[in-house]
This record gives structure tokens, sequence and C-alpha cells, in this order.
């Protein structure tokens, strides 16, 4: 007697199933398709991108030109850069950008003025001896204030329609920093923003005199 059954007519022997293959490979057709126009859209955004980067700080030349409006309205104000290519241009001033509020705290109450508080002296504490420092807390307040105050004029009036979008761009990384920490309590009704602008002292080596005196620009309130 046999000790395996014996097979039934037509049947073929089950065999072992083959290893699904690594990768998008090892998906099925429509997923393939799906996951490589995903990947192919994000290459393209991400190489569009660089290039558009690069024209903003490059020399001048003629590409940059023909396409100033498309590379500024991508740039600005999220990607700005503080660089050209083959011009670096060192900061000499420490500049500070500090806010205060008025905040009613109460119903129908009068609002109340709180002290300046100093936001950028927050992000260099928040950075100051970390491995790996947040790029926002390093470059968002600074890169604002730098395109606020060179998009206004000496009034603080704005010029253009940059002028405007930089006006709202500074006054929500202000009101943000006012509401995620919770220490303004009660309804904000208006903030204030001044820069404290104080020339880098020369060092003892030099014969240079330097005006180490703090100078203050105030903008006007702005309402929320």
């Amino acid at each position: 007697m046999a000790d395996t059954a014996a097979e039934a007519p037509g049947e073929v022997p089950a065999g072992p199933v083959a290893p699904r293959a690594p990768g998008i490979a090892g998906l099925s057709a429509p997923y393939r398709v799906v996951t490589a126009l995903a990947l192919a859209a994000v290459g393209l955004t991400a190489c569009g991108h660089l290039a558009l980067v690069f024209l903003h700080v490059a020399p001048s030349n003629t590409v940059s030109k023909q396409h100033a409006q498309t590379v500024d309205d991508w740039i600005y104000p999220e990607f700005e850069q503080n660089w050209k290519l083959f011009a670096p241009n060192p900061l000499q001033q420490n500049i500070a950008v500090e806010v205060r509020a008025e905040v009613r705290t109460a119903a129908g109450g009068e609002p109340v003025a709180s002290g300046w508080r100093d936001l950028s002296a927050e992000d260099g504490a928040a950075i100051r001896h970390s491995l790996l420092p947040s790029h926002v807390r390093q470059n968002e307040l600074r890169r604002a204030w730098d395109f606020f105050t060179g998009s206004h004029d000496e009034d603080d009036k704005p010029i253009g329609e940059r002028g405007e979008l930089s006006e709202q761009y500074l006054r929500r990384i202000a009101l943000d920093r006012l509401a995620d920490d919770g220490v303004v309590a009660g309804e904000i009704v208006r903030i204030q923003l001044r820069s404290a602008t104080r020339a880098v002292a020369a060092p003892p080596w030099s014969d240079e005199k330097t005006d180490t005196q703090t100078y203050y620009r105030e903008l006007p309130w702005w309402t929320v």
C-alpha cells in the first residue's frame, strides 16, 4: 500500500509560494503607476524649487530678469535668502525684535498694555547649545523683519503689495508667539513691534571706534 494518497486526475501539485519582490516592484500594477506618478511629482517640485532658489541667489542675469516675478512669487516670504552667490554680506549689527500687546482681561474692560517682550532673545535661548537647532528659530523672525523693513519707507508705509504682505507675515508671527506659550492671559486687542539695533563692537586689537548705543524703531499699533 502506498504511503501517500494518490493525487486526483487533473490536479497540479502545490508548490512553494514565490517571495514577493521588494520595493515598488512588489506592488500591483495600479499601485506602481500611482507611486511612480507621486515620485515624479515630488521630484519635479524639488527640482523646480532648487532652480528658483538658485535664480534668486545668483547674480543678475538674463534668465533671472525674464522670470523675476515668478521667482519673487515663489521665494517671498517663506524661502527668502539673506545671501548672494559670490557676494557675502556679513551682518555688523545685532537687531532684536520686540513685541508688546494691549490685552483685555475682562469682558467690557479697558485694554492694558503689557511690557516689551524680546522675541529675538527667546529664539537665541532656544537654539543656544543645541546640537540640532531649529531653522525656524534661527531665521523666521529675523528674515520677517528684514522683509518688512525692505518693503516699507521711513514712515513705515508699505511699498506696493510686498509691503502689505510683509506686514501680514510679521503680524502673524508675533501673534503666534504670544498665543503659543500662554503667557498672555486675556483677549489681545492690539500689538506693537519695535527693533532694538546695536552695532557690534570692534575687536580689542582694533583702533576703530564703534557706537554701541541701542537705537529703537517702533512700529505703529496694529489692531488684531
